[in-house]
């Protein structure tokens, strides 16, 4: 499977020009300092590209998952939801396509494992647990897919704001040190199950905000030796850069203030759909 670290083209949804005109300058400006080659997805209804867009697999191979997840399902929200199809169609992508509910905002992935939340379960109530197990490894073409506890905190039950693969055996996590001593204890048991080493990073969640992503560091954009990490103006910023630098040696660490977006309850790999061409 294609991983973050070998992407070298970015899209972003149209409309993240049209509703955060202030953040995408911002954005803009410092894809352009690292000459970062990004685009515009035509025909978006919403900013959260990475959910709706396919997964990349191999250089020539995407698959679609059904894009269905519970939190839009009151009419009011029905709007916002993009044609995949069409956007698919106008960049002459052909995925094929999974029956699977699934969120790419709930894919944290390695080239050789998959993580993701265990709300995927609950989405998918038409599979059998260990039938909807195989249909996931055959739909990623892994052998290894693992699952987390769902963060209450977070109505949309995405992984990639909870767990990052820094490499194949090691994943990086919020710390979590303030959440209940249950969900610190079932998470950490997940990732020891899968076999995989973990090393915390910044977490710093707005309590007074609801659905609120700032404070989560761990949702940034990573491309071919580039992290674009958000920040926020907040105390924690400053050891949040420090930590990825030393993380991430030999790449380009550049920040990118978010506040705008993590209002929405998202930041940078939310917007992103970045792909190896």
């Amino acid at each position: 499977m294609i991983q973050d670290n070998q992407t070298n083209i970015l899209y972003l949804a149209d409309t993240l020009l049209l509703k955060y005109p202030v953040f995408y300058q911002r954005l803009e400006k410092t894809l352009i300092e690292c000459q970062v080659e990004y685009r515009l997805l035509p025909n978006t209804k919403d900013v959260w590209a990475v959910d709706y867009m396919p997964i990349q697999l191999n250089d020539n191979q995407f698959v679609q998952f059904n894009y269905n997840p519970d939190y839009l399902k009151p009419a009011k929200w029905h709007k916002t939801i993009t044609d995949v199809d069409k956007v698919c169609d106008s960049i002459k992508i052909k995925p094929v396509k999974s029956n699977i509910i699934l969120d790419g905002g709930n894919i944290s992935k390695s080239r050789q494992t998959v993580i993701m939340c265990d709300k995927v379960f609950r989405e998918n109530t038409a599979f059998k647990e260990k039938q909807l197990i195989k249909a996931l490894q055959s739909a990623f073409e892994v052998d290894k897919i693992f699952f987390v506890p769902q963060d209450m905190n977070d109505f949309t039950g995405h992984a990639d704001g909870m767990v990052r693969f820094l490499n194949e055996d090691t994943v990086l996590i919020n710390d979590y040190s303030s959440e209940s001593p249950e969900f610190q204890s079932a998470f950490r048991m997940s990732l020891h199950n899968a076999g995989l080493e973990y090393v915390d990073v910044p977490y710093c969640p707005d309590l007074n905000t609801k659905d609120s992503a700032k404070g989560l560091y761990l949702n940034y954009l990573e491309m071919n030796k580039m992290i674009l990490l958000p920040v926020f103006g907040i105390k924690e910023d400053e050891a949040a850069v420090r930590q990825f630098e030393d993380l991430f040696s030999g790449y380009t660490i550049r920040t990118v203030e978010s506040g705008e977006i993590a209002a929405q309850g998202g930041v940078l790999n939310c917007i992103s759909w970045n792909i190896k061409s």
